[in-house]
């Protein structure tokens, strides 16, 4: 069995890296496929956000079949879903799942402020493949 890190992880593009600005869309990312292992976590990857009291709210979204999507429970998450603000913004936001979903996606639910703007990407991290490659 192989003991380096990279053999145990597979990263994936949820939402890909872009300036959110439209306070009144909500982005949802691209379904990542936890077939085959056994583990995960969601990177938020927010940086400078602009505007008078701007937020972004991040959700965790699951789903059996890459199409009919809820909201990850709090009791299925390591940590919480951070709101993005100039408190906490510039940095890397990450976020466990727990649940037993096959499809794991990361979605901006909520923009709020005077021209809210954040340059913002999240990926999904899968963990403990069930087969290392070769």
């Amino acid at each position: 069995m192989r003991s380096d890190l990279i053999s145990h992880l597979a990263p994936a593009q949820s939402l890909r890296p872009a300036s959110q600005d439209d306070p009144s869309v909500p982005v949802n990312g691209i379904g990542v496929d936890l077939a085959n292992y056994d583990s995960a976590v969601v990177l938020v990857d927010a940086g400078t956000i602009t505007g008078a009291g701007a937020s972004l709210t991040v959700e965790v979204q699951h789903s059996d079949d890459n199409s009919a999507w809820t909201a990850v429970p709090s009791d299925e998450l390591d940590g919480t879903e951070p709101v993005i603000t100039s408190a906490n913004h510039q940095q890397v936001h990450k976020i466990g799942y727990r649940g037993i979903k096959r499809y794991l996606r990361v979605c901006l639910t909520a923009k709020a402020g005077t021209t809210p703007t954040l340059p913002v990407g999240a990926t999904v991290v899968r963990g403990k493949p069930r087969r290392l490659p070769a």
